[in-house]
């Protein structure tokens, strides 16, 4: 992976924790956080918002339901933390202050 993909890449996994955390219920079905990355500059195909929500599941940043072929995040404490910037994680871009 090219250094800009790796970077793109860290900052998707942010702003999908970003816009989780931001949400009253802490949670978004996965066209519904393709549309807000789109708003962000982020025009992702779906199969790519799936990956990095499984990768973020993966760490226990986000607990991801499948309700028939509709995936769900919601984050998690830990995911809070490192969408706040108050905890670290390899792979996700710090947010700035």
């Amino acid at each position: 992976m090219s250094d800009f993909n790796q970077l793109v890449t860290h900052a998707v996994r942010l702003a999908i924790l970003q816009v989780l955390e931001q949400d009253p219920d802490y949670s978004h079905n996965e066209h519904v956080l393709q549309t807000v990355l789109a708003s962000l500059g982020h025009n992702l195909s779906s199969d790519r918002v799936r990956t990095e929500m499984r990768w973020l599941e993966e760490q226990q940043l986000v607990s991801v339901n499948e309700i028939g072929s509709l995936l769900i995040a919601r984050i998690t404490g830990r995911g809070v933390d490192v969408a706040l910037g108050r905890s670290r994680v390899d792979g996700i871009a710090r947010p700035r202050p």
